[in-house]
Order: structure tokens, then sequence, then C-alpha cells
């Protein structure tokens, strides 16, 4: 593993809660010369604007943390915002970190990448062996895309481009919106909620029963910033050039009511907890596989509940504006 405090690292979507999680991980191992820049003065769908970024600034390294993002009701409602957005935002990076000789890149997926009926725990074999679950295609086949962008990039030109796909992610900066946010900060968002009110059941969606992995979102950053710094030979021996990409996870998962109680706890809510089961389920269970991780050096360091307390201190203390 080599570390370089002086090489300047492009952290792309710094704004977003994993970008922001990479810069603070970057900061504190005293990486000297981190690059971002806000929307209003870069628009990564804009390919002129990425090429005219990159003549402007001596460019070492790229992490690819920017994306259009969102729940199943986005994804099924703007399709095509999706697909286009996440497909020009990797392509104009990419192409130009190579255009401007930027040999090392790392590029962030996700594990919806895998088949919708993938064998469980998800390998990183399992990519384009079947058909995708429908409400996220779109988003997926970008993802997929970007990882083949990279293998392309590396196959063709002899880049040392990266990808790394994590399983569910959450923590501070999480998205906490009523209507499209994710398990997690929904879950929390309600439980804190019934106990201002004195509520005496919360019901959640569903059984309870699928089982579902969740990552914080400081791990991630940890295992990104370790990927990134992995000398080529150590990568390569352990990847292939058309499967390169690595899954990012705990190897462990919970089911749903497992989750619903524990958020309760950390919450304080005292009421009852119920599952409506006429209500979706879902896919049984989303597990990666991460042995290839471990194998690299890497494994997740924050269990559950820790990282669960951490994202609630963090969501009390944002006040009344996360509530919206």
């Amino acid at each position: 593993m080599t570390r370089d405090l002086n090489q300047c690292i492009f952290v792309a979507g710094h704004r977003g809660m994993v970008g922001a999680a990479i810069v603070r991980q970057l900061r504190a191992l005293g990486y000297l010369q981190i690059l971002t820049a806000p929307h209003r003065e870069l628009d990564l769908l804009d390919q002129r604007a990425v090429r005219g970024f990159f003549d402007a600034h001596a460019v070492d390294h790229v992490v690819i943390a920017a994306a259009k993002v969102g729940g199943i009701q986005a994804n099924n409602t703007y399709p095509a915002d999706f697909i286009y957005q996440n497909l020009m935002i990797q392509a104009n990076l990419i192409h130009a970190a190579h255009e401007h000789g930027v040999q090392r890149l790392l590029f962030l997926g996700s594990s919806c990448i895998y088949p919708r009926l993938a064998a469980q725990p998800m390998a990183e074999g399992a990519l384009l062996t079947g058909t995708l679950e429908s409400t996220n295609e779109p988003y997926a086949v970008a993802k997929i895309a970007g990882i083949k962008l990279c293998e392309s990039y590396n196959r063709q030109h002899g880049r040392d481009y990266r990808s790394v796909m994590p399983t569910n992610l959450y923590g501070p900066g999480d998205n906490f919106h009523a209507e499209n946010s994710h398990v997690i900060p929904a879950l929390m968002r309600r439980f804190h909620e019934a106990k201002l009110r004195g509520a005496p059941q919360v019901v959640v969606w569903g059984s309870g029963t699928p089982r579902r992995e969740f990552l914080h979102v400081d791990d991630m950053a940890a295992a990104c910033v370790h990927v990134m710094e992995l000398d080529t030979v150590a990568y390569r021996s352990q990847t292939q050039p058309m499967q390169s990409h690595i899954n990012v996870g705990t190897g462990q998962d919970v089911t749903i009511r497992e989750l619903a109680e524990t958020v309760a706890r950390v919450v304080g809510y005292t009421g009852r907890v119920e599952f409506d089961p006429s209500k979706p389920d879902g896919t049984p269970r989303k597990l990666l596989d991460v042995s290839l991780l471990r194998r690299l050096g890497w494994q997740a360091g924050i269990p559950l509940e820790q990282g669960l307390r951490d994202t609630y201190a963090w969501f009390v203390a944002q006040g009344d504006h996360l509530r919206t």
C-alpha cells in the first residue's frame, strides 16, 4: 500500500453523504491537496466544463462519488433522469481524467448492479448473469456502464481505474426526507417523531422478515481510501481485467424487524413496534460477499447499533430543517 500525501485528489460529489465522508477520511490521513468543486462552479453534465476543470488543475487521482441517487419512487418516476445523468457524469469524468493523463481513478457504484435473483451472498462474479430489479434498472445499467468504462480504459490505455460497489449505506449526511429517504433514515425519523408525539405505536411496512445489510458511511470512506491506496500489483492480483469491481459491505445482515427494534431503542421510543404484512416486503435478502475485500486487507469496523447512535445524534443536531 502506498500513500503520497502530496498528490492532488479530486473528489467529485463532495457534498453528498459518501463524498463528504471520503473528504473527512482523506483529511484525517493527512492528505494535503483535496480538490472539490460545488455544482455552481462545475456542472458534471457539461463535457466542455469538465474538460476545462481538468485543464485548470493538475489532478493526480479522481474519486467519483457524484451521482444522481434516490429511492424506489424517484427511480420509478424519473428513469430517464437517472440513466442519463449518471451516464454523463461518469463518462465526462472518466474520459477527461484519461485525456489529462490521470492514471488513478476510483468509481463508486451500487449493489443494485447485481441480478434481482442473484445467489446470496452476492459475489462480484454475479454481475451480468441475470435480470436486474425493474424498479431501478436504469440506474443499475448506468452503474454497470461505469464499471465497464473503467475496465475499458484500463484494457485499451493501461490506466488504473478501479470500482467499488457498496451495500446499503447510512450515517451523517443521509437524506431524512419524509417521502424519498431510504429505510434507516425513514425509520429513524418516524420513531423520533412518534417519541415527540407520545404515539403508542409505530407501524412498519411489511412482515419484518426480509434481511438487509447496512454499512456506516465512515466505513465506506475508509474502504474507498484503502482500495485507492492499494498498489497496482496487489489490486490486480485479486481482480480480473473484465471483473475488476470490489464489493464493500459488512458481510452480515439483519432482519427488518431487528433493524426497526434497534432504531427504536437508539431513538428512545418506548411504544409498540407493529408490522403490516399487507405491505410489500421486497427482495427477501440482499447481502454482499465481501471476501475479496477482506483478502485485500480491509473489513468493516463500526457495529450497527453504534453507527445508528452516531447517525441519530447527527440527525438531532441538525434541527428541523431536515424534517421537511
